[in-house]
This record gives structure tokens, sequence and C-alpha cells, in this order.
């Protein structure tokens, strides 16, 4: 066994990084599933990413969001448009999203600014992460014009594939817009009966 001793706590921190240790390794080990755990992904992260920032996740999204948009018009050859709109369903205006971007009235583009890891994750898996599906779902629950959603995400950090999408079409997700749609009717419906109960 190796003892390294450390003066500061800045660089204890920073040698800690790329290791797997007592406090991590929960992150680590899969108990069931055979998917890798989010403490995998971070590993790769330290190795490959350029170091963090401490700012709001959100905030740094809204700062990166036009850059990613524009990687993807390159990439793609695409024009979209990035107004500042709200989608509302003809039928339910209860029923909104606000696409990042969009092209036309059939395809839109959603883009995430993730941490490191969460970025690696979606890669190497192709899998939305599943915080963002109803997100996705959305979409075409609010536009039944809508025939494809590029769901982008964007890391400039990282030195390689900082930048990817992940293409959904509508026929895809067919099954998940009809259940979620009447789910959304219904609580609203609920809602509408509880709201007009308590105003008189």
């Amino acid at each position: 066994m190796k003892t390294i001793k450390f003066s500061d706590k800045e660089s204890w921190l920073e040698a800690r990084k790329t290791k797997i240790t007592g406090s991590r390794l929960k992150d680590i080990v899969v108990k069931r599933g055979t998917g890798q755990k989010i403490g995998y992904y971070e590993l790769i992260a330290e190795r490959l990413a350029l170091p963090g920032t401490n700012q709001d996740p959100m905030e740094r999204g809204l700062e990166l969001e036009a850059e990613a948009i524009e990687r993807f018009v390159k990439e793609t050859g695409k024009k979209v448009d990035t107004s500042l709109v709200i989608w509302m369903r003809d039928d339910n205006e209860s029923i909104a999203i606000s696409p990042d971007g969009f092209i036309g009235t059939t395809e839109a583009v959603e883009v995430k600014c993730l941490a490191s890891a969460r970025h690696i994750e979606a890669l190497l898996t192709g899998e939305l992460p599943t915080e963002y599906e109803m997100q996705a779902y959305q979409y075409f629950i609010v536009n039944d014009k809508l025939k494809t959603l590029y769901f982008c995400f964007y890391d400039p950090r990282l030195s390689v594939k900082d930048f990817f999408f992940k293409t959904i079409k509508r026929s895809e997700v067919q099954e998940k817009i009809d259940e979620y749609l009447e789910y959304q009717k219904k609580i609203l419906a609920e809602v509408n009966t509880i709201v007009n109960q308590l105003s008189f």
C-alpha cells in the first residue's frame, strides 16, 4: 500500500479524482440490473473533461444552448428557428412545451448541457436520461404534426464527443404519447373540478 500526504485540501481533492474511493464505491457497484451506475461515468468524465465550474446547471444550459444549436445546424444543415415561443395543444392550452428550437412544425430541437458524467452516460448508452423521457414525449403530445425530435447533448468541457444528438421519431413513442396525453387530460379535469369547487 502506498501513502501520499497532502498539505492542503485542494490538492487532496484533486488527487481523489479518477479513483474509486470509499465514498464513491456505492456509486460504482451494481447490485441489481446490468446497467452501470453514475460513478462509472464519473470516472470516465474525470479522465476526459476539463475542470468543471460551480455554475448553476440551468444557467449553464441556457448559456450554452445557442452554441449547441449552432453545432446541430452545422452537422445537419437544417435551419433552426430559435424564437422564444410556447407551443400549446389546440384542444387544451394547459398542455404545453417551450421548444429550444424548431424546424417548421414537423421537427424540433431540445438541448441539454449536462454534467460530464451524465453526458457520457447518454453517449455510451444511447438512451435519454430517465428524467428527460417525459419532456421528449411532451413535444409530440403538444404538437400533433411533430414527426421528429432531435435531443441534443453538449458539453464543451470534453475534448472528445462534446456534442451529439439522439433522433426520436413519433412512430417510436406513439404508445407513450397516447398514454401521457390521456393522463394529462385526466389530471387537468380533476384540477378544474377542484378549482371550481373551491371557487364557490
